[in-house]
């Protein structure tokens, strides 16, 4: 599973072919392959992009003066992949997953609300990273201790954040602090030693009192949930997603494809729990994704089957350490049963549905943001053609380009 990622430490491989790239200049794809989750694939298409958007698909040759021009000579042009769950706490980790293809991000928790501050220098293009969608902090029985350095007017929930009323103040406090979504732990943690990952946290009537307050913010909430009793508590309770779903029974899953609840079950981190290094590296947590491994897998191939809308992420915080990326994500997704197109979907469309973003990312065609990346081979005949990224474009910008190489 320690798939190799030359993109994870880009530096050296960096190559701003013109300086109108850099800037986000009227930019023309020749002679694309171009693969688009709705649509299919479609070859010898010409693409070209201005002030950011998608301003013309198709085959006529049409140049405009002044504009960039890149010969993909065939290669394959494809949406920005969406991460749909990350930790991404600073500047080098945003331009970490930025470089591996991830033009879009959901953070589900980081300290201080820094991935508020990265969403909007983001928005700003003052910084090169993914769009982030924010967090804040996560809602459980014992935030983080920053979060009451941030709020000290909560200090009264340090040690006790339950009943319906204290959920109701967390969800007010993180709509004030300007988040796009709530996460809550529906159950305990899987990465951490002393927890276990199927004892439920909260009540069904807690977490519908979060759904509710959230609701008047016009804010929805996502989930973490591995144990089936917490995570069917979740879904009852109206949760946008839930995240992992290791152990959902049949029962849950059918729940969750009746009421439209997305999946995010973030295989590939778990395989990095079996193993030395990367984002966990612990011994009690080794022989938990043993055992986890297996049951999270068949778990997302029983949820395929019932239909559920499977989202890609990865669960990282893109850290200097990490060795996960999305690309491995989709490898597993296909490995349990979904198609290559259908695993291109789960990173683009559908995860752009979860975010209510639809409208505007995800796709490769007219009016849609140009967040496009381009690869060497096909995706719909091998989906590790992911791991080996040859150019990514973020809002119309090249930030890495090596098709010429």
């Amino acid at each position: 599973m320690r798939f190799g990622n030359g993109l994870a430490t880009a530096g050296a491989v960096l190559c701003i072919t013109s300086t109108s790239f850099a800037q986000g200049g009227t930019t023309v794809f020749r002679n694309a392959s171009v693969v688009d989750p709705t649509s299919g694939l479609t070859a010898g298409r010409t693409v070209i992009v201005e002030g950011g958007t998608i301003a013309y698909l198709g085959a006529a040759e049409r140049v405009p003066a002044g504009a960039a021009i890149i010969d993909l000579n065939g290669r394959y042009l494809v949406p920005g992949m969406i991460d749909a769950h990350v930790h991404i706490g600073d500047f080098a980790a945003a331009r970490r997953a930025l470089l591996s293809g991830v033009t879009t991000a959901r953070s589900m928790g980081v300290s201080h609300f820094v991935d508020v501050g990265l969403r909007d220098l983001a928005r700003d293009g003052a910084i090169e990273a993914p769009e982030i969608l924010a967090a804040g902090y996560h809602v459980r029985p014992q935030p983080a201790d920053q979060l009451f350095m941030n709020a000290p007017e909560m200090v009264d929930l340090r040690d006790n954040v339950r009943g319906e009323e204290a959920m109701r103040r967390m969800a007010r406090l993180m709509i004030s602090r300007g988040v796009d979504f709530i996460k809550t732990n529906a159950t305990e943690r899987a990465g951490l030693p002393e927890t276990d990952p199927r004892t439920p946290y909260y009540t069904t009537e807690e977490l519908v009192a979060l759904v509710d307050e959230a609701s008047k913010g016009g804010v929805p909430v996502a989930a973490h949930a591995h144990g089936d009793a917490g995570g069917r508590a979740a879904v009852v309770a109206g949760v946008r997603s839930i995240e992992h779903g290791t152990y959902l029974s049949g029962t849950t899953l059918d729940l969750m494809a009746d009421r439209g609840t997305f999946l995010v079950p973030t295989i590939a981190v778990v395989a990095d729990l079996t193993m030395p290094g990367g984002d966990y590296d612990n011994a009690v947590l080794n022989v938990r994704g043993r055992h986890m491994l297996p049951r999270v897998r068949e778990m997302a191939s029983r949820a395929h089957a019932r239909g559920v809308k499977i989202a890609s992420a990865t669960d990282t915080g893109y850290g200097s350490e990490s060795v996960l990326r999305l690309s491995h994500e989709l490898i597993e997704l296909v490995s349990v049963g979904l198609s290559p197109l259908e695993a291109v979907r789960s990173t683009t469309v559908v995860a752009a549905e979860l975010l209510g973003i639809e409208d505007r990312v995800g796709r490769v065609a007219v009016g849609f943001e140009a967040d496009l990346l381009v690869l060497e081979r096909n995706p719909l005949d091998d989906i590790g053609a992911y791991q080996d990224v040859l150019l990514v474009m973020n809002n119309g910008t090249i930030v890495v380009d090596r098709t010429e190489f």
